[in-house]
């Protein structure tokens, strides 16, 4: 720890050093698209609720606009299969639209299939000002297994602790929005305006999350790795 410690204050003032110190973070900062499943990640997520309005308005039947969404994430999971690609992010979303048509249709209120995204948006506020509070933040967590530091930030890395904890502060407040935006669009029963404003507030405010998220990881301490099991067991071998 305190030849990493040293070879950081060497590189402040060495500009070749401050040159790789920040390539080495920028390279880290990349990953925070790839975290959060890039950009098919995000288009799995935002398009069965376009579907699901555009369904809804051109049928005015609940259970064929929530059938049509689930069938898009139906194709999303078995695409991504076919591919070999992670179905981590379409799995997600198959649930949680799952889980809205199922209670539209039980209601018969267009409006509640988006209830489970509004409710899964407020609960992720919480937890991640919860994890940035017992300074276990989310960020950190999630892209602590992605750069290789696991969670070398939390002891060795404090800069790139305090990086992860603001992160973390600017996804709380970015995606707040949300919420906020929306649930009095859910107690009027404007089915149309909250759909559309939905699928609106889909993809922006997660990429500009990400992009703030991208820009304080710029200026942290570039990762410290983290020593895997299998090195130090090996020389016994």
């Amino acid at each position: 720890m305190s030849n990493e410690a040293e070879a950081v204050r060497v590189a402040a003032h060495d500009p070749q050093g401050s040159d790789d110190e920040r390539d080495a973070s920028k390279e880290a900062a990349e990953t925070v698209l790839k975290a959060f499943g890039g950009v098919r990640g995000m288009i799995d997520m935002t398009l069965p609720g376009l579907v699901f309005i555009v369904a809804f308005n051109i049928t005015h039947k609940v259970p064929v606009a929530a059938w049509s969404a689930l069938a898009l994430c139906a194709v999303f999971v078995v695409v991504r299969l076919a591919r070999r690609e992670t179905i981590q992010h379409a799995f997600s979303g198959v649930f949680g639209v799952a889980l809205g048509a199922w209670i539209s249709m039980k209601t018969g209120k267009a409006e509640d299939f988006y209830l489970p995204g509004l409710l899964w948006n407020v609960g992720y506020c919480v937890a991640l000002a919860i994890s940035a509070l017992v300074r276990w933040p989310m960020i950190g967590l999630m892209l602590g297994p992605i750069t290789g530091e696991m969670f070398t930030w939390r002891k060795q890395n404090p800069g790139r602790l305090a990086a992860y904890t603001r992160a973390t502060w600017a996804w709380v407040v970015i995606m707040g929005l949300k919420p906020m935006i929306l649930f009095p669009l859910y107690f009027t029963h404007n089915v149309n305006l909250l759909g559309w404003l939905k699928v609106a507030l889909g993809i922006p405010p997660m990429l500009l999350a990400m992009y703030v998220t991208w820009q304080i990881l710029l200026k942290a301490p570039p990762p410290i790795k983290a020593e895997l099991p299998e090195d130090e067991e090996e020389p016994q071998k």
